[in-house]
């Protein structure tokens, strides 16, 4: 699971690195809805990354 779970986080983190770099591209601010898309991002990745520490952890213990 551990590796479906970094396979996931990999894939959000690239969707959001682009959207960045799309916004970059902008000569004014980005639409408030893009930045909420980073920002909702951002925490779909941090919960991702808690549940696959857990999870290695888990592995590690043997269960």
């Amino acid at each position: 699971m551990t590796d479906k779970l970094n396979v996931l986080l990999e894939r959000l983190m690239a969707h959001q690195r682009d959207l960045i770099l799309d916004m970059a591209q902008l000569n004014g601010l980005p639409a408030g809805s893009d930045l909420r898309q980073v920002s909702e991002l951002e925490n779909v990745i941090a919960a991702v990354e808690a549940v696959a520490a857990k999870q290695a952890e888990r592995q590690r213990r043997g269960g």
